[in-house]
This record gives C-alpha cells, structure tokens and sequence, in this order.
C-alpha cells in the first residue's frame, strides 16, 4: 500500500513533528508532544493507527471500539485484512498519524493494519462482559489522548500571510503577527507597513500583508528630495506619493520595478506657461525643463545676445509669463579729461605773496568704452566696459614767495600813494584796465613790473609790494609814469 501525501505545517514541542489527516474534511489535527508521549508509553512505544467512526469528531472522544492496540499486544493478528478498512488509504474513513517529514516505518504500517484487525474483531465482542473490561483501560488512555490532540489543534492556526506580493498560506502557533513574522524571518523597518499590526492576536483564517519600503529620490518640477514608497513599480510610486503624471516627463518607465535598494526618478509635470515674444503672447502646454526650452516649443527662437525676463536656465512654473527681450548693441567711444594738480612750494628769495609758476599744468585725457543696448526697441543706459588713459596730466608747479617786502625807498617815502591809487584804480590792487594792458593799483604794464624785480603780473602781487614797485619807479622816472593822476603824488 502507498503512503498518502502529507503536508509540513508547524513544529510540535521539541523533536515531535507530525500531523493527522481529517477525512471529515475538518483540517489538519495535531496532538500534544506530552500526549503522544503518553500513548507510545500506553502501547508499548508502536505508533498505532486510529481511525475516526462515522458520527465523531475528529478529535474524540471515540468509544472503547474505536482504538486498536499494536500487532504485539494482539495474539489475534491474523485477521484477514479486507475486514476492514486501511487506515493508510485514500478511500478509507480513517488518516494515520504520521511524521512532518518521514514516513512511518514499515513495522509501524504493519502494526497499524494489525490494530485495524484486531478492532474490527472486538466490534463483535464488544458485548461480552470480558471483552468490555479489557477495553476500559485503553479508552481511558486514548481518551487523555483525545483531549490532548483537541487542546494541539485548538492552538494550530491557518493564516494567509503575504510579503511584498508574494502570498503563502501557512499554519502557525504563533500568538500574535510580530510573532509570526519572527518565526518566518520576516524583518521589517521603519518604513515598511505590516497589516495588521504586529501587536495584533492571530486567530485561524487571518490575512497578514508585508509591504517594504523603498527610497526614490524624487525630483519633482526641479526640486528634489529623498521619499519612501512600498509600491512595488514607478506607477504605483506615483499613484501612492499623489504625482499626476499624465502628460508628464518620467526618467523611468511607469511599468519599471522598484528594487529595494531604491531608484532615482525625475518627473516633470505639465504646465501652462505664456511666452511673450515679438509683439505677440503664445500660451502652451509643456513639461520642459528649462525656460529655453519652453521657448522654443513655442516656436520662438533666440538669437545672438537674445534673453528672457527671468533665467533662461530655471525650471518654468505653472502659469508663468515669459517675456522675449530682443537685444542689438554696439560699441561708443569717449574721451574723458583729466584734470592736473597743482603743487605749490615755498621760495625764501621770493617776497612774501609773491607766486611764480614753474611749470604749467597740463590736463590728461582718459578714453572710456561703453556698450549700449537697445532690448525690444528701448535704448538702455550705456554700460562701462573699458577704461585707458591716452595722455596723463601734467602737474602746476607754483613757488610761493616767503621774504618780507621792503617798504621804504629813499625820495619816495613821503608822497601821497594812497591818491594816486585811488586815482589809477580806485584803490582796488586786482584791478585792470579793459584793454588787459596795465594792472594792479598803479595800473603797471608787465614789462614795466618785471623791470623793477616784480615776478608774475602786478595785479597778483601784494598791496604793499606795488607800492615799493611804484615807489622805485618814482626814483627812476619821476611822475611821468602817471601823466593824468602823477601830480596828486603831491597833494
């Protein structure tokens, strides 16, 4: 006879894995490890087989007639095997109790059929007085057996449990759901979902769904960041982080799985976006990434030094207006003076308020490029873009005299200056005449002034250096410098 399949579902107390197969259609049974301890010591350490009567449970109690002993305890063992049903076969109303993962052992087959035999002979003994006494005993065994087996199965649970899309049904004597993720090997992380929680009692028939989490790095309309996703693929990603991507530029198939290790996914919506350009808006629908490019899909081209109201390198927002700035430029160049400096110094062979010019100043001149533009037909302020100096400044060099004038001069002292001041000039020492010829208060001509030790022009000199001027030409010559105001001298 062939061993019937049987199935690995959980791990009873230390080494003792088996199972029992319902034939009522009830589910897999189990005993207790201490039970079936208790029914080997019973029955002399043979793995017997039962069979469940029509109208029982499956986990018993079963009448005395329901049990068979071993093929050694029976002197009866050569009942002819088709008085009963086998307890191995398929069509039998019976399963046996076999290992999870090995067959029983031929003994153990044989001692089963023989048990079968020997139960079916004491069916038809069961109403003889002896007969009933013998059973006794062995019903009380297999009894603690039975009650044992139902507290076994009534801790065995069937739960459904899924992990990232890949499902599998299970038994478990696992308490609740971390419990049984534990056992499985199952780790999660912070940002993987278990539901229902792991807090959560496990009951028979439960459903437990993993989904692991995923980093994107998501850069979405130009700005990135780092997100979790336990969707398994790029669309489902999108659909769980909100992203409406239709008309939407991916870096990524939507169909393209997420391993768990992560992906980097641009996404750039569609946006409205108004291009002005050349006297004329255009509106159009784009998920470009940089304002250049909008403008082109607008049909707009940028030429030469041709820009736009804001970076041609951003990301275009939704509702954003664009504006074409045409640029023409050219050159202009200026020539700039240079003013020079004077640099005064102090002469002691000079008299006091006396100023000679060394050298004369001399002014530079520096050229300056600009470039001027015109954007959209306005001319824009010109924009310095180079500077050179074509001829440098010469500096004034003045010597300022410091030697206190003379005043007196013999012959002249006592005539009335004062007068004759006020007769040439007014008294004013700056004064000159219209013809640019005689300056200063005596109205002396350049030659004339230089002739008697003045520097300069007279009408530079001090007061009191005019007068010993005009004191000196006295003594050369007299009144006659002065013929019109020379005789107020004496007045």
């Amino acid at each position: 006879m062939s061993q019937p399949p049987y199935e690995t579902y959980g791990h009873a107390p230390g080494d003792a894995r088996f199972a029992a197969h319902d034939p009522q259609g009830q589910g897999p049974a189990y005993g207790e490890f201490d039970a079936y301890d208790a029914y080997r010591a019973a029955y002399g350490g043979h793995e017997a087989a039962y069979e469940h009567r029509e109208g029982y449970p499956p986990e018993g109690p079963y009448p005395p007639e329901a049990y068979a002993g071993t093929a050694a305890d029976s002197p009866e063992a050569d009942v002819p095997e088709a008085d009963v049903p086998e307890a191995d076969s398929p069509g039998g109303d019976g399963a046996p109790l076999l290992p999870r993962q090995s067959a029983p052992p031929e003994g153990a087959r044989q001692a089963g059929r023989a048990g079968a035999r020997r139960a079916a002979r004491r069916r038809k003994a069961a109403d003889r007085p002896d007969g009933l006494r013998r059973l006794v005993p062995q019903a009380l065994v297999v009894a603690f057996l039975a009650g044992g087996t139902s507290a076994f199965v009534a801790n065995d649970k069937a739960v459904h449990l899924s992990v990232d899309g890949k499902s599998r049904t299970l038994h478990t004597f696992a308490d609740d759901v971390g419990e049984l993720l534990a056992d499985e090997g199952v780790d999660v992380g912070a940002h993987d979902i278990v539901a229902p929680t792991t807090g959560t009692a496990l009951a028979s028939g439960d459903e437990i769904a993993v989904r692991y989490g995923r980093p994107v790095k998501l850069t979405l309309d130009g700005k990135r960041r780092q997100v979790w996703t336990t969707a398994r693929t790029v669309d489902g990603a999108l659909r769980q982080l909100g992203v409406r991507a239709e008309g939407a530029y991916l870096s990524a198939s939507r169909s393209k799985r997420i391993a768990r290790e992560g992906l980097d996914l641009d996404v750039r919506t569609e946006r409205t976006v108004t291009i002005m350009a050349d006297g004329r808006a255009r509106t159009i629908r784009t998920n470009a990434a940089t304002v250049r490019e909008a403008v082109e899909e607008s049909g707009v081209t940028l030429r030469g030094s041709d820009t736009t109201s804001v970076p041609p390198g951003s990301f275009p927002r939704e509702g954003q207006t664009i504006t074409v700035m045409r640029i023409s430029g050219r050159k202009e160049v200026r020539e700039v003076p240079i003013p020079f400096d004077v640099r005064r110094t102090e002469d002691a062979s000079l008299l006091r308020g006396t100023e000679v010019v060394v050298q004369p100043g001399h002014t530079g001149t520096r050229r300056v490029t600009y470039t001027v533009r015109t954007v959209n037909g306005v001319r824009q302020k010109p924009k310095r873009v180079r500077t050179e100096v074509v001829r440098e400044p010469q500096t004034r060099i003045v010597k300022v005299g410091t030697k206190a004038p003379p005043t007196a001069v013999p012959g002249a002292d006592g005539l009335n200056w004062g007068a004759l001041a006020a007769c040439e000039s007014g008294g004013r020492p700056h004064a000159v005449d219209p013809s640019g010829t005689y300056g200063g208060l005596y109205q002396f001509d350049t030659q004339t002034w230089q002739s008697l030790g003045g520097s300069g022009r007279p009408q530079d000199a001090p007061a009191a250096e005019q007068t010993f001027r005009a004191k000196k030409l006295y003594v050369q010559r007299g009144a006659s410098p002065w013929p019109h105001c020379g005789p107020r001298l004496g007045g």
